[in-house]
């Protein structure tokens, strides 16, 4: 038996602007939502972690108990983004969550910026 396969996605059947606009909306909304304690102690944890020269995941900041669980999953995405927009982490690829709640699904991982590997330094 021979598996159907399509070497493209077929015209008109995917809109890459709209499922970035609708990524964009979302963070935006899980943004508005988020505690801004959180978010405080979630900047905190990251540019800790970050500081430290390693590759780490949303479950590394729990585990180091550098910040809680926030209300709700979608708000770490934000949380992530805002610091690599600001220079904080750069994208370091994926690797299975270390979260026992998600088995082991794939996540992005994030490294300090070499100048915020500096700032730890000074």
């Amino acid at each position: 038996m021979n598996q159907l396969q399509f070497p493209e996605p077929v015209h008109g059947t995917v809109d890459l602007a709209a499922g970035e606009q609708a990524k964009r909306d979302g963070m935006a909304l899980a943004a508005e939502n988020t505690n801004p304690d959180w978010a405080a102690a979630c900047r905190s944890a990251i540019e800790q972690m970050a500081a430290r020269g390693i590759v780490f995941q949303a479950a590394d900041l729990i585990a180091e108990q550098l910040v809680d669980e926030p209300d709700s999953p979608s708000q770490w995405g934000p949380a992530f983004g805002s610091a690599a927009r600001a220079g904080v982490i750069e994208a370091a690829g994926y690797a299975p969550s270390k979260r026992a709640t998600v088995h082991k699904s794939i996540c992005k991982v994030w490294v300090g910026t070499a100048a915020q590997q500096g700032r730890a330094a000074a």
